[in-house]
């Protein structure tokens, strides 16, 4: 009997694990450009397309062929601060990244290292100087100077109603010259998705 007990319950142990194996996540690897919007919320492929579309016409505005033909060489850019006031966990960094890649790919301006990065570098400098042989060390008080900083703002508003809801972004980034605080570039994109919800009868 005591046999029987311990076979039935065998069984079901067995049972059990290959029911919570089957309940499992399953995972599908698709292709890092397909368009997929599960939530509505701001995802990777609204930060890439918004910052293409702002790229696109920050390098072709008047401001650029300006400068140019004044300075006779590519504007040195800073990347300043892009501010979240979406009620969103939304990573501005991975935004900067897209608007970073983009304008550098282009050839048509320089990028200066942001502050963060600047302050890791010159550390780097300072312990070159204490460890590596002479003359191989990179000194300091050697940068390139930024000549215009960009920096903006992601902000939404959400309507919705029982059936429905409509979230709409706005993005916003200027460039400020850091020689006079004048402001040669403005640049706006907006985004509106409708979510519907699914209704379910009993």
């Amino acid at each position: 009997m005591k046999l029987k007990k311990v076979a039935v319950y065998f069984v079901t142990s067995l049972l059990s694990v290959g029911l919570f194996a089957c309940s499992g996540p399953q995972v599908t690897r698709v292709d890092s450009h397909e368009e997929i919007d599960l939530s509505g919320y701001w995802n990777d492929i609204d930060s890439q397309q918004v910052a293409q579309e702002m790229v696109n016409d920050f390098l072709t505005n008047r401001w650029l062929d300006d400068y140019r033909m004044q300075n006779g060489r590519k504007p040195r850019i800073i990347i300043g601060t892009v501010l979240n006031k979406t009620e969103e966990h939304i990573s501005t960094d991975t935004f900067v990244k897209d608007l970073e890649r983009s304008l550098i790919n282009s050839g048509k301006v320089t990028f200066v290292a942001s502050k963060d990065q600047r302050s890791e570098i010159r550390a780097e400098r300072d312990d070159q100087v204490i460890n590596s042989k002479p003359g191989a060390a990179k000194q300091q008080r050697n940068e390139t100077a930024a000549d215009f900083m960009l920096k903006g703002q992601i902000s939404s508003i959400l309507d919705a109603n029982k059936t429905a809801q409509l979230k709409y972004y706005q993005v916003e980034l200027e460039l400020i010259s850091l020689d006079t605080n004048e402001t040669v570039w403005i640049g706006q994109k907006k985004i509106k998705k409708v979510i519907s919800k699914k209704s379910y009868k009993a």
